[in-house]
């Protein structure tokens, strides 16, 4: 399993949401944890780096892997049209 870390903007979403919301983002990272990439999972373009999203509900939770430092970076969390 990978080590999650949470970006700053990550971190100050999960702070604002709401209780049920923030459980079932925290859930989907879990399971990004045990396998970085789902079927479900896209690429986002545009990007210097490789940066993935998976959807939870009309959220997106965007996210880069170090297989390397066995790590897991949750960069941001956000409605569709504000994350990109």
């Amino acid at each position: 399993m990978l080590n999650v870390e949470f970006g700053s903007l990550a971190k100050r979403f999960l702070k604002n949401c709401n209780k049920d919301l923030q459980e079932r983002i925290l859930a989907k990272i879990e399971k990004l944890r045990e396998n970085p990439f789902p079927q479900e999972v896209k690429r986002v373009e545009g990007k210097k780096d490789k940066i993935f999203r998976v959807r939870v509900g009309k959220y997106r939770i965007l996210y880069a892997v170090f297989l390397e430092q066995n790590a897991l970076l949750i960069a941001d969390i956000d409605d569709r049209e504000s994350v990109y």
